[in-house]
């Protein structure tokens, strides 16, 4: 997985950092109804415009932190894979 995210990252579709103006500020903050996290953004085709991907193998950014742990009824697994999010411009760190 280090091979692959070394960090905590947020992969952004380009048209959609083009209009939230990542114009070099990387850091992005995620925010849910249940949470918020702040990372470096990826710019990538990777993801479709419209959405994001987010990783959740480091606790200083960990998407869980949006996501809630309510069960799917039928396969009865957690709902950590989908939900509604806004994303903004974070503040650089200093």
């Amino acid at each position: 997985m280090l091979a692959v995210y070394d960090r905590a990252l947020i992969e952004v579709n380009p048209d959609d950092a083009s209009r939230l103006g990542l114009n070099g500020n990387r850091r992005v903050r995620v925010s849910s109804r249940r949470g918020s996290i702040e990372a470096e953004a990826w710019v990538t085709e990777r993801v479709p415009p419209g959405m994001i991907y987010a990783n959740f193998h480091f606790p200083e950014a960990s998407a869980n932190e949006l996501t809630i742990a309510a069960l799917d009824p039928v396969a009865k697994i957690p709902e950590y894979k989908v939900c509604a999010v806004k994303v903004e411009l974070a503040k650089p760190l200093e």
